[in-house]
């Protein structure tokens, strides 16, 4: 426990140190975040609540929580939070059907032992809540994503407010695919190093290539990087378009401001 406060202290400093009030304001919704999360697992485990919704909703509040309370309320987070949630609706119908179709849902049989001790009749769709976990490990890079596009844009637009929202629109599409090869390989070394003991322990199980890659879990990690990518992709075209819509409309209005 020591060591954990030492760490979160040293934390603390260094993000107050180097991103100031905004640093203290990210550190602050760490544990705003974790809250949210803590709340929405203890309502999933209600058998009449829909995790879908649960997740809709908590997403909402997260998005909030990293782009008002850090970044404050203003043009580049409101249409970074607008993109976010539309991302989040399409992503996750979508991954609705292919958690479903996969088939990774509930537990594989390398996890029997450590559960055979627990009921298993809980009273949870463990399809809804694949798709919810799925969601859940991407909003953060989603929002990153979001925020990355719509901040440039808007500095694009204030130097040059004469700019054509097609042109504003390409500004966006040209940050976002730099910002999308290093994202979606952040999402794949932040999965798989958390699984690295589990790619040890295959390996003391004597599995074969063959039953690695269809071994639930590692079917479920993979479909989790698959449609974590998914999502940074599609946010940056609904990012750049909604933001280069939103920031002509405000100067044909006569109100631009920052």
């Amino acid at each position: 426990m020591t060591v954990l406060v030492w760490l979160a202290a040293i934390l603390f400093i260094l993000m107050i140190l180097i991103g100031g009030k905004k640093g203290a304001r990210s550190f602050i919704s760490l544990f705003l975040n974790f809250g949210v999360l803590l709340l929405t697992i203890l309502f999933m485990t209600d058998p009449n609540a829909d995790p879908i919704i649960l997740t809709l909703i908590a997403c909402a509040v997260i998005s909030c929580i990293n782009l008002f309370y850090i970044n404050e309320v203003n043009s580049k987070t409101t249409t970074a939070f607008i993109s976010t949630i539309i991302t989040i609706i399409i992503l996750l119908s979508f991954i609705v059907i292919v958690t479903e179709n996969a088939m990774i849902q509930g537990f594989g049989e390398e996890e029997i032992e450590e559960l055979s001790i627990f009921s298993l009749y809980i009273g949870v769709d463990f399809v809804k809540i694949g798709a919810s976990v799925i969601i859940m490990s991407t909003i953060g890079a989603i929002t990153d994503v979001a925020i990355s596009i719509t901040s440039p844009m808007r500095e694009i637009f204030y130097h040059n407010p004469l700019i054509s929202r097609k042109d504003l629109f390409a500004s966006g599409l040209s940050i976002g695919k730099d910002i999308l090869g290093t994202n979606t390989n952040t999402l794949f070394f932040a999965f798989f190093g958390g699984y690295m003991g589990l790619l040890l322990w295959f390996k003391d199980l004597s599995y074969s290539v063959g039953e690695i890659v269809n071994s639930k879990v590692f079917s479920a990690e993979m479909i989790t990087i698959l449609c974590a990518g998914m999502g940074i992709a599609l946010i940056i075209p609904i990012a750049s378009w909604i933001n280069a819509y939103f920031l002509v409309k405000t100067r044909e209005k006569g109100k631009i401001s920052k």
